[in-house]
This record gives C-alpha cells, structure tokens and sequence, in this order.
C-alpha cells in the first residue's frame, strides 16, 4: 500500500477518512465513487478508497455466507461478527487516515489492486 506524500493535505485526509467511515452506513458505493474519481489525481486517498472497498466487498461476502449459514442458526453469529468488524475497523481506518496513515484492513480480500 503506498505511503502518503510528506504531509497529505487536510483535504486528503478528510476525504480519505470519509471513505472509511461511510462503509458503515453505505457500504461499498462511497469508496467505489471515491476510488473512481480520484484514481488519476490523488494517488493516496484513491489507494485508501481501494482498500475500504475491498473491505466492503469483503463483509458482503461474508455476509452471503452467513445468510447461507442461518438454516444452521451458526450464520446469525457470522453476520453479527461481520457488522461489529465493519463499525469498529471503518473507525479505526478512519481515525488513521485522518492522521494522514494508511490502513490495510486485516483478513481482507483484495480483489482489487
């Protein structure tokens, strides 16, 4: 994952922080859009938008997973796993980002590179 330039922007910071944080209530639309639209200018918040929407894609599949998993009621505790990750590591990510760090989320697959 690329380190950000000496001394990232404010603005860098916030919108990568956003992208963090918004996985929490939409998911992987916010830092598809971020990926996509600062890809070719703002190398770092774009690397950081890639990593939260791997994570994102990540959670929805384990959130099929657990869907498939509840006619063996184990697939309940799957998917209540999966949302307390996604709140407590979106906030974590956040926090680093707004501190101009990147973040790789753990046990995450990324699909895209």
């Amino acid at each position: 994952m690329q380190q950000p330039q000496m001394g990232a922007s404010q603005e860098d910071r916030t919108l990568a922080m956003i992208t963090h944080l918004s996985g929490i209530l939409f998911g992987f639309i916010v830092p598809l859009i971020i990926w996509l639209t600062q890809k070719d200018t703002k190398p770092w918040v774009a690397d950081e938008a890639k990593e939260a929407l791997n994570f994102q894609i990540t959670l929805i599949i384990a959130y099929v997973i657990g869907g498939a998993l509840t006619l063996l009621l184990v697939g309940i505790f799957v998917i209540f796993a999966a949302l307390i990750a996604n709140v407590i590591l979106c906030i974590i990510a956040g926090m680093k980002a707004n501190a101009g760090e990147s973040y790789r989320y753990p046990l995450t697959i990324r699909l895209i590179k």
